[in-house]
């Protein structure tokens, strides 16, 4: 298997938590500690699910993590949705 920081979903998870920084910046400072604060642990919770199953002994446990990162992913995405004011993608 390739590293995990070469396979395109850990790139996707790490832009994701990029964007998401970049993006939350810019909330109301009433966001800071409830909706920023979810969207920014949702995103990170991706790559880093996906970085600690990689090194996990077992596909079994790989696999278990991969679906963290998913859940986290879809949670990022109501997150995201809700401080757009917009419907789910």
């Amino acid at each position: 298997m390739k590293s995990i920081e070469d396979l395109d979903v850990f790139k996707l998870a790490h832009q994701l938590a990029l964007k998401t920084y970049s993006t939350t910046k810019v909330f109301p400072r009433e966001e800071t500690f409830s909706l920023v604060d979810q969207m920014r642990r949702a995103a990170t919770s991706v790559g880093m699910n996906l970085m600690e199953g990689a090194m996990r002994l077992g596909t079994k446990e790989y696999r278990q993590f991969v679906g963290i990162a998913r859940g986290s992913r879809r949670g990022s995405v109501l997150s995201t949705a809700l401080g757009e004011g917009s419907k789910l993608h």
